[in-house]
């Protein structure tokens, strides 16, 4: 061997494990990712919150990172890489597979939420959206006066007569509007101070369902939205039944979101296999993908049998739309 052989030689080995080291440094990070996501390490708060509402996206790229590592012919890379892959696979793909309706006969209650981007959002879009799909029950959220004034301008009321209404300026405002009588059950404050308005609706043939027109603030600070998240109401399987519906700032990757289904909530999306629908951010001028932010949670007892999202100009959250189906008294 020549000099000139052994000097490329020794350039190639140095080349083969830098490029291995790197490799390794890589599967590090999304192992690190899955630790976070399956452990529930978002629970402690911090910069972890709102990174973690990416994981479906860092689950694509772990199986990226799975053809590379085989593509080198680095076999443990590849097979470290194939078990995270797999572990952020198990917790993700779910959401995307129907889980059955449960239907039953009940009568159907369709519902709508909103973030108005604090009052910004088109109301006549709204109502529109009302009017097309039949909405039975509209939450709204950044809900300011202006924005109620709005609504009526384009004719919510004659749509939606009955309300449970708290706009504010800024953020935190709330607000249900229905075609069936609403009970006002007062303002729900959150330790963050966003509100949540709160009422009983009484749908013929149905039970009374307490409803919610949910807002956890959102993760800046990070910790601001896990503590609201906590302040929400669990759900009560042998009593009354609940849905809340809003934005919760959160995805299905939170644990604190997870917990609160854990308490007998199901997520509508994804009954539908739709828990994939990206409703935030969507007023085309953010660089940030797509995220999965607003939610209609339902007690287990009720059916979904519709979903659906619209994106509403002047607002940078897609409204989501659900039928449900409610069990009878």
């Amino acid at each position: 061997m020549t000099i000139s052989q052994a000097s490329a030689q020794r350039t190639t080995t140095t080349v083969h494990t830098g490029v291995r080291l790197v490799l390794w440094l890589i599967v590090a990070g999304f192992a690190a990712w899955a630790l976070v996501r399956v452990f529930g390490l978002d629970r402690f708060g911090g910069p972890l919150f709102p990174l973690v509402a990416f994981t479906p996206y860092v689950a694509v790229g772990a199986l990226a990172v799975v053809g590379l590592a085989t593509a080198l012919r680095a076999w443990w890379p590849a097979a470290v890489a194939g078990v995270v892959a797999i572990a952020l696979l198990v917790c993700v793909v779910p959401r995307g597979l129907a889980a059955g309706g449960g239907a039953g006969s009940g009568p159907r209650l369709r519902v709508l939420s909103s973030n108005m981007m604090i009052g910004s959002a088109d109301a006549g879009a709204i109502v529109d959206l009302v009017r097309r799909n039949g909405v039975q029950l509209l939450a709204v959220q950044e809900f300011t006066p202006e924005a109620e004034r709005a609504l009526d301008a384009a004719g919510l009321a004659d749509l939606l007569p009955h309300r449970v209404s708290y706009p504010e300026p800024g953020a935190g405002g709330s607000g249900l509007f229905s075609r069936f009588p609403l009970r006002d059950d007062g303002l729900r404050t959150l330790p963050s101070g966003f509100t949540q308005a709160t009422a009983t609706i009484g749908v013929p043939g149905a039970v009374t369902v307490a409803v919610e027109s949910a807002h956890p603030c959102a993760p800046l600070p990070p910790d601001c939205s896990r503590i609201d998240l906590s302040a929400e109401p669990p759900a009560s399987p042998d009593g009354v039944v609940r849905v809340l519906i809003g934005d919760f700032n959160a995805t299905l990757d939170h644990v604190r979101l997870r917990q609160l289904i854990e308490t007998g909530y199901r997520d509508a999306a994804s009954v539908r296999g739709r828990g994939f629908t990206a409703s935030w951010p969507y007023d085309g001028r953010s660089w940030i993908p797509g995220v999965t932010i607003d939610h209609v949670l339902a007690d287990r007892r009720v059916g979904v049998t519709g979903y659906d999202a619209y994106q509403v100009p002047g607002s940078d959250h897609r409204a989501i739309y659900t039928e449900l189906v409610l069990p009878g008294p």
